[in-house]
């Protein structure tokens, strides 16, 4: 099994305290120090962009009841340099970099490009970058950068015209990435068919806006340029390794047509899914990244783990499930303004949550014995030292006794 860090860097009230950024910053690195000198492999970053308390001002906010910042990491790449350079052995994750805004898909592979030249110039260097690329999961950050409807059809596509600027945004980027000239006329124009859409009504709609009822629809392309090549383009290549945040099996196939193009997986998705991903990821995985592997679909996961001196394991058992129903009941209440008992309580049982023992047992019954585990340690939390403190406990105490069960299991 293999185990990772999620770190989210946001900066919300715990307790009534709210750090500063500088506090917060200074926390996360002496924490992914702290994963770095424990084994973790990849520490994965979440990126967020715009004020999200500005936000609650707008005709119609996107999370109305959050409080502080989702994220403070704007730039994944930047961030990267610095954990690099205090670090010795843990690579560096997006998770997740939305490709749509700040200049577009383009612009992203440029960066990149330029990233791993100057990373790579090292001939010794072999620490590679993760890059887990997106829509975006808010769209108010999307919408300052003139991602909007342009038209009356774009209007009534709704929620779809998300996912269609993103499959043209895909293909440009993973193209762009993988070498050569490339113009906008060489990817194929956005097309959205009835199966896009959950009832007849919305596609009546639809096809009312297009003027015609046709059994597809194709629209004006979102990213139009001429023949372009991104530079640096000599870059090492085996130091870059995309993932596509999307559960569109469609989508995360036809990436794979030009590189080899991990799935980056959510906190909560159904076991058939998962099984479904890795089959069908067998098959359309792109040749050149190798044979596909159940560690190329990392999983996010809650970690309430309590190892803390002076309780008995029954004590640490509560104080662990204590810790973990405030957290995901303060999150749930930020992202939706209400407490939904049952969302709560589905979240938890998704969580590891308990002392050392809990914790290694969840993981050998939820868990594939070859899975890579994200494994988020800082949710609402901002004291360091104890997410160091978790950290250490799960790689002292808790993989050990997976270790052992797994052996035991094998052995029987």
């Amino acid at each position: 099994m293999h185990y990772d860090v999620f770190f989210a860097i946001s900066q919300t009230p715990v307790d009534g305290v709210l750090p500063s950024e500088a506090t917060m910053f200074r926390n996360f690195f002496t924490e992914v120090e702290a994963a770095d000198a424990l084994g973790f492999d990849i520490a994965w970053i979440a990126e967020s962009h715009l004020s999200s308390e500005v936000q609650k001002r707008h005709r119609q906010p996107v999370i109305p009841h959050w409080e502080g910042e989702v994220g403070l990491n704007v730039d994944f790449l930047q961030l990267a340099t610095h954990i690099l350079r205090r670090t010795r052995r843990i690579e560096c994750g997006s998770a997740i970099l939305n490709i749509l805004c700040n200049g577009g898909p383009v612009a992203h592979a440029e960066r990149i490009a330029a990233f791993l030249s100057l990373h790579g110039l090292d001939p010794a260097e072999q620490r590679r970058i993760h890059v887990g690329f997106a829509a975006g999961r808010f769209d108010f950050m999307n919408r300052a950068y003139g991602l909007v409807p342009r038209s009356p059809l774009e209007h009534a596509l709704g929620p779809v015209l998300k996912g269609l600027m993103f499959r043209e945004a895909a293909e440009i980027f993973v193209r762009a990435l993988s070498g050569g000239i490339l113009s906008s006329d060489d990817v194929p124009p956005p097309v959205v068919r009835r199966s896009s859409f959950r009832d007849e009504a919305e596609w009546a709609r639809v096809c009312a806006a297009a003027g015609h009822d046709g059994p597809e629809i194709e629209l004006p392309r979102r990213f139009v340029f001429e023949a372009l090549e991104i530079v640096p383009r000599a870059y090492r290549r085996e130091l870059l390794q995309l993932l596509i945040g999307s559960h569109e099996p469609d989508l995360q196939e036809y990436v794979n047509r030009w590189a080899p193009v991990q799935v980056f997986n959510l906190s909560i998705t159904r076991p058939e899914v998962i099984e479904d991903t890795h089959a069908r990821m067998a098959r359309a995985y792109h040749p050149s990244g190798g044979a596909w592997a159940r560690p190329y679909m990392p999983r996010t996961v809650f970690v309430f783990l309590n190892e803390q001196p002076g309780l008995t394991p029954d004590g640490r058992r509560a104080a662990a499930h204590e810790e973990a129903r405030l957290a995901l009941r303060a999150y749930w209440s930020a992202l939706e303004g209400t407490i939904d008992p049952k969302k709560v309580e589905g979240a938890a049982d998704n969580a590891l949550v308990g002392n050392a023992d809990d914790v290694a047992d969840q993981i050998v019954a939820r868990f594939h014995p070859d899975d890579r585990l994200m494994l988020w340690f800082d949710f609402f939390n901002h004291d360091a030292d104890r997410v160091c403190a978790n950290m250490e406990a799960f790689v002292r105490e808790v993989v050990p006794r997976v270790e052992a069960r797994l052996e035991n299991r094998r052995s029987r």
